[in-house]
């Protein structure tokens, strides 16, 4: 596996490849500028001992087995940009898998055009922040992998990959060995730090369309009965509720623990869980009006609107007395009234009283028409102006989420707490920041201003807020604002967007000692999206991800046929507690529903205990990292 990355995400994802996957990474970074050149090999020899020690210690003193060491196998080099030298000294040519997450999306394109000239059977991840740029990358990049493919098809029949279970469920039989997969770090955190805001209520991964649904719940009181929902997903750890206790810790028996069977959640008293409480299809985006569309009727204020149907119905009285008096044609008499309103008829000096009188009053009720007539056209540039302009937050607003900063990942959670129908406030300093658009077009309240300046939270109406997500690109900014946000109210839910994951492990720390009443998370990008990254280079298709504490459990959908830990096995059978759990089956994927597979279409949620695996299912499960790999089958490597 070859990383080439210039930030965080690049470390954290080599890290995951070699900590959790066992593969060989190869990693790619600018070069360092608080060193001195030096050898290669003792620079990559440095930088590999400080990236990847921590983790192959946890691994070795975790969960691994006694007898299957880890030997450090990787490599680390610097260069300023990935052209074809690098890449090929990289070994991509003979490499299974190639990540480019560089910030720049024309740097990662450019070197993914290259790769694929260099080797057209490598598995590309590439961080584009534009989506439809990177769907038409996508296409480009498989096609060109499909030709050189067909070309060497007859050499290698039956042996074109699992089908299946690649990057992306549209490819073809190939899919899992040279699919293109195009990933934004903004799209794969955005879930993650939605569920942890929420997380008094629910966590949320939305894959596809696909909303799952997964509540935290507090260990039950004396007497009651835990309702276990669909399934338990996990149970939290046993320092969940000390507030001196660290967060997911798995250096013990009392840290977190994913997909127990019924026996262990039976025995696990004093324990909060997670469970499957509800999944379902996420409706339609919002519908146009509240995008930002005003009817027509909102135009005009109550007040102008019977005004103005009151000069209509004056001027229909005025056409009917027309016709009274002279016994007129109907639309002649109405045409007369018309002209009479706007004063452009002849006097009607030598006509009847009556139709004096009746000119008289038409040129009256015409001057009362001007002022209304100049009331509606200010009403209603008012009223575009108003529409185009940012909101301000309501006097009343109570329960709402306030949103700091709307740059990339600001504005897909923003994007993603709208389409779950929760009122946010946002709060940013740039006025031509690229979130400020998504907000006028959703209509969502912004308050304009420095968060790190007094008065500017309390504009956003902080002290009745349910959540305060701090997700500037400043991490002295995001925890400056927490911590005033603290002094407000000292029970508001916070999470911080931190760049360093030891950082934000170390202020998760101490807020919750110093707030035990309250809820606080720290969050790093690297940290929420490198698994979805590590799982796209495995070539296998990630749904989405759950964060338990600080351990993530994944949703990957999977064929069944190639897996004997599934195949021909029950559903019962096939659940491995600790690693991974059927949760579905996708019916659709089959060419006949007929047999023993349950009825209907789509995903099948109820399935039964008893219910066999067969060859050409497509399942939806559960697991954690480590399981999956198992799973896969990529799970012990061989010493040499």
């Amino acid at each position: 596996m070859v990383v080439c990355g210039d930030d965080g995400l690049a470390h954290r994802l080599a890290t995951e490849l070699r900590g959790v996957y066992r593969e060989q990474v190869v990693l790619v970074v600018p070069p360092s500028r608080r060193t001195p050149p030096q050898p290669m090999a003792g620079r990559a020899r440095a930088a590999s001992a400080a990236l990847f020690g921590r983790m192959v210690t946890a691994v070795n003193r975790g969960t691994a087995d006694s007898d299957d060491t880890l030997v450090p196998d990787e490599r680390v080099m610097e260069a300023a940009e990935p052209t074809e030298s690098v890449l090929a000294d990289a070994g991509v040519d003979r490499a299974a898998a190639l990540a480019l997450v560089y910030d720049d999306d024309e740097t990662n394109i450019r070197a993914a055009l290259t790769a694929r000239r260099l080797n057209p059977r490598l598995r590309l991840v590439l961080r584009l922040y534009n989506r439809r740029l990177g769907q038409h990358i996508e296409e480009l990049l498989d096609q060109a992998a499909e030709l050189a493919a067909g070309a060497t098809a007859g050499h290698r029949d039956g042996h074109g990959g699992h089908g299946g279970h690649g990057g992306h469920g549209g490819h073809g039989g190939h899919g899992a060995d040279i699919a293109t997969t195009v990933l934004s770090d903004a799209d794969t955190t955005a879930p993650a730090l939605v569920a942890t805001a929420l997380v008094g209520t629910s966590k949320v991964v939305d894959a596809e369309g696909l909303l799952l649904r997964a509540v935290e719940r507090r260990p039950p009181r004396p007497g009651e009965v835990a309702d276990p929902g669909l399934c338990t997903l996990a149970l939290l750890s046993a320092t969940s509720n000390d507030p001196a206790g660290a967060e997911g810790s798995e250096d013990s028996g009392d840290g977190p623990r994913l997909l127990p069977d019924a026996e262990a959640v039976a025995a696990a008293t004093g324990r909060g869980a997670v469970v499957l409480e509800q999944v379902s299809y996420s409706g339609p985006p919002l519908p146009a009006r509240r995008a930002g569309v005003m009817p027509f009727a909102s135009l005009f204020s109550a007040r102008l609107r019977w005004s103005l149907a009151g000069l209509v119905a004056a001027v229909v009285a005025l056409a009917v007395a027309l016709i009274v008096v002279t016994d007129d044609h109907p639309l002649h008499a109405i045409y007369i009234t018309l002209l009479d309103l706007f004063a452009i008829n002849d006097p009607a000096v030598d006509a009847p009283l009556g139709q004096q009188v009746l000119q008289l009053l038409s040129g009256l009720v015409g001057l009362l028409l001007l002022p209304v007539l100049l009331a509606a056209v200010l009403e209603a540039l008012g009223t575009f102006r108003t529409a185009s302009a940012l909101r301000k937050p309501p006097r009343g607003l109570s329960g709402h989420v306030v949103l700091l900063g709307l740059g990339k990942i600001g504005t897909r959670v923003l994007t993603r707490l709208r389409e779950l129908h929760i009122p946010v406030v946002c709060v940013e300093a740039d006025p031509e920041a690229r979130g400020m658009a998504v907000a006028r077009r959703l209509r969502v309240p912004v308050v304009v201003g420095d968060v790190t300046q007094e008065g500017v939270l309390e504009s956003a109406k902080i002290h009745r807020a349910d959540a305060l997500l701090a997700l500037t690109s400043v991490d002295t900014t995001n925890l400056e604002a927490v911590l005033y946000a603290r002094s407000v109210r000292p029970d508001l839910r916070a999470v911080l967007r931190l760049y360093d994951d030891d950082f934000a492990k170390a202020v998760y720390r101490t807020l919750r000692t110093a707030h035990p009443a309250a809820l606080t998370r720290s969050r790093s990008v690297s940290h929420l999206a490198a698994p979805a990254f590590a799982g796209a280079m495995m070539g296998r298709q990630i749904l989405g991800a759950i964060p338990v504490e600080r351990r993530v459990l994944l949703f990957a959908a999977v064929v069944v046929d190639g897996h004997p830990q599934l195949e021909g096995r029950t559903v019962a059978e096939a659940f491995r507690p600790g690693a991974w759990r059927v949760l579905a089956l996708d019916t659709a994927a089959r060419g006949d529903t007929a047999g023993a597979e349950p009825p209907g279409s789509g995903l099948v949620w109820d399935l039964p205990d008893t219910y066999v695996l067969r060859a050409g299912d497509r399942v939806v499960l559960a697991a954690t990292r480590r399981g999956l790999a198992e799973l896969l089958g990529r799970r012990t490597r061989s010493p040499r």
